[in-house]
């Protein structure tokens, strides 16, 4: 059985399994170096994906369109899409489920999806569903056949709670956790210096049809401010006094603050008061699952966060270091890059209770073969040269190696790595990548070292919690150190991702230091470079790792030996 997820809105994506076996999922973004976010209305690409995989529309038993917001009272969204010159309104399940109405599970069927020279049937499920089992279907709970907690809190929705359990197979609602959209924080933090003039462009060029490039900023310019309780329980005060579950209500905190910024939080920087913004949040969301928990909490329960402001790594760390759950699960694409993914898992869930999926996060788009810029020189490299270039050159290396991850973080295979330990790094590679200083690297470190190094230390393969720079550590790799002595941490190990674990090792052996720096190899705005191409006339690295074979520009040295150990 052969079911092909696709998300035809922004972050749009194609993902294809075979029965419950992943075969691939990819994102529109990662094609052709894409903008951010890139919609997936234009079916023809769809059709170039599934060829580009060996597979016809025909070979395909059931395709599974995520859902979408409804407007003018209409029960049903539309979505408007293309097939090249044809243009087609396709009938999607709304954004969430409506309990007077339906449910979870409920499947909407269509007819007339214009893939692969006819109209083929579909069908569709909730949005807010696809986030839950692209989260509970990845998770170990899954696995071992254990029931979870899932929260699905994207920017247009309420923070929405399931219970899932698998033996007998039920989802529950749970209804909202908080009264708090999940764009409160980006509205908010919009509505201040750093953000007003890119928020206000955004809302101008797309509303709030597509995901905000001003979340994951702001969570890093949060470091540079500190949050008290005094600006807390204001901002608290504030938002009690609104008394309106709204849409608008972070933007409404936002305007309402600089109103009375001299009068109720005189001194305080604009990084003061999104920081607090930022912990209020996460408090929040820990006490509601007191609330809710009770007795049970900490007695074995688990929780999936997904949608887009599971993303944000201090909510995580915060619900992770509450005590109230036995496991945290975020999967790689907690936002709507795994939404294609997660439409395919709610039919196979579905349709089929199947609950469990065999997939990694590594099964995005393969490099495409191109030739490099010109005066580029290539040789033999394996992964013990990549270390021994970092090592004696010190110089970023960009990794186009193996298929593609899946969601928004680069995870070593679409990365550029660097020496951690240069305090000069973090602001060389913020300059080549045109980002503001404060932004942060993250580290990449082996499993196994990573708790001498952090604390926790515990295994984070997709970079989605925050772990403390032990002291003794914070001089030794001051470029992956957040202004809080925190880190975005990603581990590898041998077993997970056995390249980037050798690089590791052998960069360890030279220095004693089992860390590198990790950022995302794209263009500004762009998704992952999908060739050498591309990083090699982007022109912000001397040094490009593809596929066994190293790749210098012009004048760049080689390394004395050579490359290959």
């Amino acid at each position: 059985m052969i079911t092909c997820g696709l998300k035809l809105t922004h972050d749009g994506g194609v993902a294809v399994f075979d029965g419950t076996r992943l075969l691939f999922s990819i994102e529109v973004e990662k094609l052709s170096n894409n903008h951010r976010h890139a919609e997936g209305d234009r079916l023809e690409v769809v059709e170039d994906i599934l060829s580009a995989e060996g597979l016809d529309p025909a070979d395909v038993d059931v395709f599974v369109v995520d859902g979408w917001h409804a407007t003018g009272g209409e029960s049903l969204a539309r979505l408007a899409v293309r097939n090249r010159d044809r243009a087609v309104a396709l009938h999607v399940a709304p954004y969430q489920e409506t309990p007077a109405r339906d449910g979870a599970l409920t499947a909407h069927h269509g007819d007339g999806l214009p893939v692969g020279r006819r109209d083929r049937p579909y069908v569709s499920y909730h949005h807010a569903t696809g986030h839950v089992f692209a989260a509970y279907s990845t998770s170990p709970f899954a696995a071992r056949g254990e029931p979870a907690h899932v929260l699905s809190w994207d920017g247009g929705m309420l923070p929405l709670l399931y219970e899932v359990r698998p033996e007998p197979f039920t989802i529950r609602s749970l209804g909202p956790l908080l009264p708090l959209y999940g764009n409160a924080f980006t509205e908010f933090a919009g509505h201040f210096a750093p953000y007003q003039a890119e928020f206000t462009a955004e809302q101008a060029a797309f509303g709030r049809t597509r995901p905000s490039g001003v979340a994951g900023k702001a969570m890093a310019y949060a470091g540079l401010g500190r949050a008290d309780a005094g600006t807390t329980a204001t901002l608290a005060t504030l938002l009690d006094e609104a008394d309106v579950i709204s849409i608008e209500t972070g933007a409404a905190l936002g305007r309402n603050v600089q109103r009375q910024r001299d009068l109720l939080f005189p001194g305080r920087t604009d990084a003061d008061l999104i920081a607090s913004f930022q912990q209020y949040l996460g408090r929040q969301l820990v006490d509601a699952f007191r609330r809710i928990l009770g007795g049970r909490a900490g007695d074995g329960v688990n929780l999936c966060l997904s949608g887009g402001c599971a993303l944000n790594i201090k909510w995580n760390s915060a619900l992770r270091s509450s005590g109230l759950f036995a496991e945290v699960w975020v999967p790689p694409f907690p936002n709507d890059a795994g939404s294609a993914f997660g439409a395919a898992c709610a039919h196979l869930a579905g349709a089929q209770g199947e609950l469990s999926v065999t997939w990694d996060a590594y099964q995005g788009p393969r490099p495409v073969p191109a030739e490099p810029a010109p005066g580029w020189e290539r040789e033999p490299c394996d992964p013990a040269g990549v270390a021994r270039l970092l090592h004696e050159r010190g110089q970023p290396v960009v990794v186009l190696d193996g298929r593609a991850e899946l969601g928004p973080r680069a995870l070593g295979n679409r990365s550029i790595l660097a020496p951690a330990d240069d305090p000069k790094m973090k602001d060389r590679l913020n300059e080549m990548k045109g980002r503001e200083p404060y932004r942060p690297v993250a580290p990449i470190c082996l499993e196994a070292s990573a708790p001498q190094i952090f604390d926790p230390g515990t295994p984070d393969p997709y970079m989605l919690f925050d772990h403390v720079v032990r002291d003794e550590w914070r001089t030794r790799i001051p470029a992956v150190v957040h202004l809080d002595g925190t880190a975005r941490l990603q581990t590898v190990s041998p077993a997970q991702h056995p390249v980037v674990a050798e690089i590791l090792t052998r960069y360890a052996e030279h220095t004693g230091v089992p860390v590198l720096c990790n950022t995302s190899a794209n263009h500004q705005g762009r998704g992952f470079f999908p060739d050498v191409s591309s990083a090699t006339r982007w022109g912000g690295a001397d040094y490009v790792w593809s596929q066994s074979w190293l790749y210098r520009a012009p004048g760049a040295p080689e390394l004395d030996g050579g490359t290959v150990s």
